[in-house]
């Protein structure tokens, strides 16, 4: 099986949902596939098992749905193959509005007396609701191998409150990589009163710190609060500091807009080579703490203060804090201050970390994302305590005014 992938040219998961070719008209496989998903029957002639996958919800606040087949080595034998998956998704309620997907396999030379199974996967997100799902897998000797099977999202009655990234009876394709702009339109928020501007400064991080490098799981769950942030209806303008501690460096600043250039992000954290010593650091003793020190007193104790400065990011468990005295040298924050620790598994890590210390000279609050579910709520109760600080703010800032 291992050779298999190996061999195998581009991604194992690449998947094409197809689009329509024009407006209100849908592009459909060939006419011989739509026959066969058409059938609702089960069939063999390429002995196949298909496993659906129960549909769970994701840091990006989408239902992920898919399915998982194994296929036996022997039945590719030769000199090369190509197996195509097509298979459509659609509501239980419409299923005349289905999503049409297509994978290809190009499968290198296996022996005659191979053992063992391929294994084959693929991915779907989708809204809040029942879906029908009908696939199939052919060879190139039109060799079919078909199924068909329902599959449903939902929120616990607890999370029904939560405001997901897709919308109900929804199907789309699963995202490639985390660092895509939003194609949703913002409310025009910027002039009124309750319109935030706030400052991130977030830890590009691994969540194992022994990590050589960046996961794709802590990537997206990083970005996915970000997105949170910056989907809020409350929120306007954003600035935004991604760093990472052991590098010692700021990686990418966005200067106060209206939305995040993700994009950019994302081409910006490449750089990023966990694992390497920087030799000018070699003599400092504690330059990680020294870095976030440095960093805290520029970005949070500037003259000028958005309406709250949000750092996040996994436990930077530092060789020693930043010291209260220094950090209480700052002085007053106008502004509140949070911190989104995102952390999978708090009860293995259950200390505070040295961001958790050092937010504390600013009174500042702290919340743990472990969950999908954790995510949502904080986000909702932080940008509420951000709209009460801005018009407590306001309010004596007017009352200031008439005394004098």
């Amino acid at each position: 099986m291992l050779a298999l992938f190996c061999g195998m040219s581009g991604p194992v998961r690449a998947q094409v949902m197809l689009q329509p070719a024009e407006a209100g008209q849908l592009v459909h496989p060939m006419p011989s596939d739509i026959v066969v998903l058409e059938s609702d029957e089960t069939r063999k002639d390429l002995p196949c098992t298909v496993t659906p996958r129960k549909s769970d919800l994701g840091f990006d606040l989408r239902f992920h749905s898919g399915y998982d087949v194994t296929l036996p080595l022997r039945e590719l034998a030769g000199e090369g193959e190509t197996l195509s998956i097509i298979f459509r998704v659609a509501p239980e309620e419409d299923r005349n509005h289905a999503a049409y997907f297509v994978q290809h396999f190009r499968v290198p030379p296996v022996d005659d007396d191979a053992k063992g199974d391929a294994i084959l996967d693929g991915t779907v997100d989708i809204g809040e609701g029942k879906y029908h799902v009908d696939w199939l897998m052919r060879d190139q000797s039109e060799r079919i191998c078909s199924s068909t099977w329902t599959t449903e999202a939902a929120l616990s009655p607890k999370d029904k409150p939560m405001s997901l990234f897709i919308d109900a009876n929804q199907v789309l394709q699963s995202l490639a990589q985390p660092f895509v702009n939003d194609s949703i339109v913002r409310p025009p928020n910027g002039s009124g009163a309750d319109g935030l501007n706030v400052k991130l400064l977030v830890n590009f991080a691994p969540q194992n710190s022994n990590s050589p490098a960046l996961q794709r799981t802590d990537t997206e769950a990083l970005v996915s609060i970000l997105k949170a942030i910056e989907r809020d209806p409350h929120v306007a303008h954003i600035a935004l500091v991604a760093f990472n501690m052991e590098e010692g460096r700021i990686v990418y600043r966005q200067q106060t807009a209206d939305n995040i250039d993700f994009p950019a992000l994302g081409k910006a954290l490449n750089t990023v080579k966990l694992g390497t010593v920087n030799v000018s650091k070699l003599g400092q003793k504690h330059s990680e703490t020294d870095f976030l020190e440095d960093l805290i007193q520029k970005e949070v104790g500037t003259t000028t203060h958005p309406d709250a400065v949000i750092f996040a990011g996994p436990k930077a468990m530092l060789d020693t804090d930043v010291p209260q005295d220094d950090l209480r040298r700052i002085g007053d924050v106008e502004c509140p201050v949070f911190y989104m620790n995102y952390n999978l598994t708090p009860q293995a890590v259950p200390w505070k970390d040295s961001i958790s210390h050092a937010i504390r000279a600013f009174k500042g609050t702290e919340y743990t994302i472990s969950r999908p579910r954790d995510l949502w709520f904080s986000t909702t109760e932080m940008v509420n305590r951000i709209v009460r600080s801005k018009r407590q703010h306001a309010v004596g800032n007017a009352s200031a005014g008439g005394v004098q």
